[in-house]
């Protein structure tokens, strides 16, 4: 049984829980379980370019991977944790009968922890790590509901992030939001950019308001301002809208987001109407943003879909060329100190993401 907070910290969640089916049992994973907003006690997401312990993922299951070549898909997850082991330790959570392949496949400075898995998306189903400044760090529990219940069963992804929580010892805080890490980029210094699309969507956070969400994302991210895109990319058939597809910050005030020219694209209006948004807000410190627009050159793999590591930006490519020359010559003058890693991303796009979307950072303290 989880506790409810009293007084005015548990009226961030109360409206949501009144709206909502039940959350997951926690308790089944051993978690330290907590009832009050973590912020309430200091805690925030640091931004992605903070100092990381070590990266999670996890090693792809074929539950929902019945329509793609699950070998060769496999093998590009493979290679993304091949990069970034390079960089900074990385934790692979997989599955007891899937051990043999993951064996196979990784370097062997990959560590190997085994965690029942419903898929491969750790960004959304894994863990979102909150710091203090001090020793210690926190895990805030938003719900993972398989973007809007699309993907049955999905029990076991629902508990991934306590898991992790049980296994690094570190205190989980349930929320009541529906919230998968891909949908919010944050700047470590009180802002966070989201999409209307997808926080607004009836499956998974019905009859909540932008109030009442900003409310918790205040509560278990630490932030002080939100400010919402109205779409992320198109077609998105299973995030609705993630914003790690379409911006991204790159530092404090600075803020990437994709861009493209064809007037036969919809995305055009789409990233046209983004880029307006963003050229026009202030972040939580009062800075008005800096805007940098990266062509969105091709179909089938989104570039700002990157993932900041220790000392390098771990990017999602086509390889065929061109389509990746003018995203990465930006990358890497927007991150001089770090090394750019091109990593083939066709078969990652194809299940609906990018390198960002399956990895999560564990910030150092």
């Amino acid at each position: 049984m989880i506790l409810s907070a009293s007084g005015p910290s548990s009226d961030r969640q109360s409206s949501a829980a009144a709206k909502r089916h039940s959350r997951p049992d926690y308790t089944q994973t051993g978690a330290d379980i907590r009832s009050t907003p973590p912020a309430d006690e200091g805690f925030y997401f640091p931004a992605e370019w903070q100092p990381h312990e070590r990266t999670l993922m996890q090693f792809l299951p074929a539950q929902n991977f019945e329509r793609h070549d699950i070998a060769a898909s496999r093998a590009e997850w493979a290679d993304v944790a091949n990069a970034v082991v390079e960089f900074e330790p990385v934790t692979m959570a997989v599955r007891a009968q899937d051990m043999p392949s993951a064996s196979r496949l990784l370097s062997a400075a990959v560590d190997l922890v085994e965690i029942p898995l419903n898929d491969g998306w750790c960004r959304d189903s894994g863990p979102m790590i909150l710091v203090n400044g001090g020793p210690e760090r926190r895990v805030a529990g938003f719900e993972f509901n398989c973007w809007g219940r699309k993907f049955a069963p999905y029990d076991d992804d629902a508990l991934v992030k306590a898991r992790f929580a049980e296994r690094f010892n570190m205190p989980f805080h349930p929320a009541d939001l529906v919230l998968e890490g891909g949908a919010v980029h944050v700047d470590g210094e009180g802002t966070a950019i989201t999409t209307e699309q997808c926080l607004l969507h009836p499956n998974r956070n019905p009859g909540m308001s932008k109030t009442e969400i900003e409310a918790v994302l205040k509560g278990w991210l630490g932030v002080e301002k939100v400010i919402w895109l109205a779409k992320g990319l198109a077609p998105d058939p299973i995030t609705d809208g993630h914003v790690d597809g379409i911006a991204a910050f790159a530092a404090p005030g600075v803020v990437l987001v994709h861009t493209t020219d064809d007037a036969g694209d919809p995305n055009r209006t789409i990233t046209a109407a983004a880029r307006e948004v963003l050229e026009r807000s202030v972040d939580a410190k009062g800075r008005k943003l800096e805007v940098i627009p990266v062509p969105l050159t091709s179909p089938d793999v989104a570039h700002m879909n990157f993932y900041i590591c220790n000392g390098a930006v771990v990017v999602p490519v086509v390889g065929a060329g061109r389509d990746d020359d003018a995203p990465l010559a930006i990358l890497r003058d927007v991150f001089p100190d770090r090394e750019i890693v091109p990593i083939g991303g066709r078969l990652i796009a194809e299940g609906g993401g990018g390198v960002h979307c399956i990895t999560q950072q564990v910030p150092a303290v």
